[in-house]
């Protein structure tokens, strides 16, 4: 599982990638204080709207920022991101208006709609390897997950001696030495297209690479479901647990860091796993599970009342397992679909759609866990993701060969992809690109 670190580029990434995540969670616990600051009882609101702020930029600002960002160097684009992000940081202790607040959220997650589609599209240059790529990618999810574990505990510890002012220091730093070992890091040279693009192809790209890719629409439907399945437990565990169990902040922590465990203990099993199991089987089983917990969990709610202690950490935790079992492989499959070009415009068009899910099932959680009760809340969420699984299944075809048999009546006999294939039908690993714009089953 730790062999990618080997490679001493992947290793200073990788340390940038903990570092910042960091000093991120640093910044979530003393945005949550300023807000409090701010608007009192109003705080949630403050921050429920800071979240769709965030969601809202990362679904519209990314493939912008990739598009215009894909001439420059990538050790630049990745440097100037988190320089922009460390002086958001270091502004908000200043600040003393709720819509400075929103305006510098918007700012900071902007450039990280820059930073993280450009930093994952990297990581499989490096890493050529399929086996390294994937332990990488189980390595991400477990720094992630540490990361909600560690934060919280830091951020309490800081508090003891420092106001929560003194937190966004710490988020300042963690931004600071993550550019710092991007600069130090080997990276390769971004590999451009045969032919110059405009801006307007380079925009549209990634989206349009993804939206003809069967597994990648497949994809996409996993990633509804896993939303779906995901975000009951981020928005509504705090209310379920102190209305519904009459728990404090302790019990609070308990039920994340159960959901938390889970995922990591999914982080550490998935690469042996997907030795010998596909992509596709994997992420079904999972979203087929993990629909099914939260359906299960909607009814039983709703007929027999509230789980015992116990068995809600134990669904908690294999939710988590669950989620992080659809989502680890995305890297993989986004890998296979694209050449090394057109990664960064594809990784883009992930991070958009992907969070155009969340976008959607966060207010859903809320609003009908609020309105309609936490068990309806759980029964909607749940057909969710079996639509979106059902979705997966049948856009996703089960036995997909990646050398397609196919031809090129558009193209004139003497194009070099003829002259190299053959000009009759042929049979190459298929990707989309300039030469393949449909999937073969498509005409």
């Amino acid at each position: 599982m730790f062999r990618p670190l080997i490679n001493p580029s992947y290793a200073r990434l990788f340390s940038a990638q903990v570092i910042a995540l960091l000093g991120t969670g640093l910044m979530t616990v003393a945005l949550g204080l300023l807000a409090y600051d701010l608007a009192g009882e109003a705080a949630g609101a403050v921050l429920g709207t800071a979240l769709a702020i965030k969601m809202i930029a990362y679904v519209g600002l990314a493939p912008l920022a990739n598009a215009l960002a894909e001439r420059l160097p990538r050790k630049a684009v990745l440097i100037g991101a988190d320089v922009i992000r460390a002086a958001v940081a270091l502004l908000l202790p200043f600040i003393d208006a709720v819509w400075q607040v929103y305006a510098l959220i918007f700012v900071l997650q902007a450039a990280s709609a820059t930073f993280t589609p450009a930093f994952q599209a990297l990581i499989p240059d490096i890493l050529e390897d399929e086996d390294d790529y994937t332990q990488a990618l189980s390595l991400s999810r477990l720094a992630y997950d540490l990361e909600n574990l560690i934060s919280p505990t830091l951020a309490a510890a800081a508090l003891l001696v420092m106001s929560y002012s003194s937190l966004f220091l710490g988020t300042v730093a963690g931004f600071l030495g993550s550019a710092l070992l991007v600069a130090n890091a080997q990276l390769p040279q971004r590999k451009t297209a045969a032919r110059a693009r405009s801006f307007a192809e380079r925009l549209t790209r990634g989206l349009r690479i993804y939206v003809a890719t069967p597994r990648l629409r497949g994809l996409l439907s996993l990633n509804m479901a896993a939303a779906a399945g995901g975000a009951f437990v981020i928005v509504n565990t705090v209310v379920l647990v102190r209305l519904g169990y009459g728990g404090g902040e302790v019990r609070v922590a308990s039920a994340l860091a159960a959901f938390g465990a889970g995922s990591m203990l999914a982080a550490l099993l998935l690469p042996r796993l997907l030795d010998h199991l596909s992509d596709r089987r994997v992420m079904i089983a999972a979203g087929v599970g993990l629909a099914g917990a939260t359906l299960t969990h909607g009814l039983v709610m709703l007929t027999a009342g509230l789980l015992s202690w116990p068995l809600l950490l134990a669904t908690w935790a294999l939710s988590g397992a669950l989620y992080t079992s659809v989502l680890t492989p995305s890297g993989r499959l986004l890998r296979r679909s694209s050449h090394p070009e057109d990664r960064s415009a594809l990784f883009a068009a992930q991070f958009a759609l992907s969070h155009a899910c969340w976008l959607l099932t966060y207010p859903l959680a809320g609003w009908a866990g609020q309105v309609l009760g936490l068990g309806v809340a759980l029964l909607l969420l749940g057909a969710l993701a079996v639509a979106g699984v059902v979705a997966a299944r049948l856009v996703w075809p089960a036995r997909a060969a990646r050398e397609l048999e196919h031809s090129h009546p558009d193209l004139p006999p003497d194009h070099p992809h003829l002259q190299q294939h053959g000009k009759t039908g042929h049979r190459h690993v298929f990707v989309i690109d300039d030469e393949h714009h449909a999937w073969p089953s498509q005409g």
